[in-house]
């Protein structure tokens, strides 16, 4: 029997969005030289939501960008021999600026991986760094988030799913046992 729990809803995630807006404000001293970009799907809608929280905490519009990583993925063989690229879109260049990867669930580490090698084919930024809304465990990879929504300890049977308005037309994160 699959058995479903909530443990974000559309309140929690704007309060983990707002928190990790101002850690990333924090570390890095303000938004200068910020670059926001999201790992498609569901990375580029969260990537979205902190230059929105950014913006009116310091009043300055941070560039936000999609990461498309589908030619990067080491399972890309396993998943489709055809894959649909839907390119990478980046308003700035990336040299010299402190990128900040935007994602929904960090698991293994694969996909930080994957967007890592297409970003560095981009540009070579001064720093990358990682925001998770999600960080489930069981890391495949020496990979760690420098700014996490919620950790969820999870067993590797559990589905940690999130939904969000923009991509499925409601806000919240589930457990799918």
């Amino acid at each position: 029997m699959d058995k479903k729990v909530q443990i974000l809803d559309d309140k929690g995630i704007g309060r983990a969005i707002t928190r990790i807006a101002h850690e990333i404000l924090e570390k890095n001293k303000g938004a200068k030289n910020i670059v926001l970009v999201g790992i498609k799907t569901r990375g580029v809608p969260l990537a979205e939501r902190l230059a929105e929280k950014i913006s009116q905490i310091e009043e300055i519009e941070v560039p936000v960008g999609n990461l498309d990583i589908t030619l990067y993925r080491d399972d890309l063989s396993e998943i489709d021999q055809d894959p649909v690229l839907h390119g990478s879109q980046i308003p700035v260049d990336v040299a010299g600026k402190v990128v900040i990867l935007v994602d929904d669930v960090l698991y293994t580490g694969r996909t930080v991986r994957a967007a890592l090698d297409a970003l560095i084919d981009i540009g070579r930024p001064k720093v990358i760094q990682l925001a998770v809304l999600v960080d489930r465990g069981h890391r495949e990879l020496p990979i760690r988030a420098d700014y996490v929504g919620k950790n969820v300890p999870t067993s590797t049977n559990e589905v940690v799913k999130v939904r969000l308005h923009e991509t499925d037309d409601e806000n919240m994160v589930i457990i799918e046992n």
